[in-house]
């Protein structure tokens, strides 16, 4: 019999990596918002909006904060990039307190 028993840098490395795919999600939500007209696909139209879903009500945090510069035709929208420096200094600190 195998023991499976997960140590602490095993921990954190499965919460590091949690919040590399949250991070990822992000970049493509901004992707996503670059491209104004999809093709109707029913699978496509299910990931985009769960990319959406997922990813709005924490940049939305931010955006209550700092609304899109610029308007008309061409907002530029900084609260992923403000949520993205978050993410990482809130991964530094989970993951090194987990570590220990």
């Amino acid at each position: 019999m195998i023991a499976l028993a997960l140590t602490r840098n095993d921990v954190a490395d499965y919460v590091s990596a949690l919040f590399l795919v949250y991070t990822v999600l992000i970049f493509l939500n901004i992707l996503i918002s670059w491209i104004p007209r999809m093709p109707y696909n029913r699978a496509l139209r299910g990931t985009l909006d769960f990319i959406k879903e997922t990813t709005d009500p924490y940049l939305n945090v931010f955006r209550r904060f700092l609304p899109p510069i610029g308007g008309g035709g061409f907002a530029l929208d900084l609260s992923p990039i403000i949520g993205v420096i978050v993410l990482f200094i809130a991964r530094a600190i989970v993951v090194g307190l987990i570590e220990g």
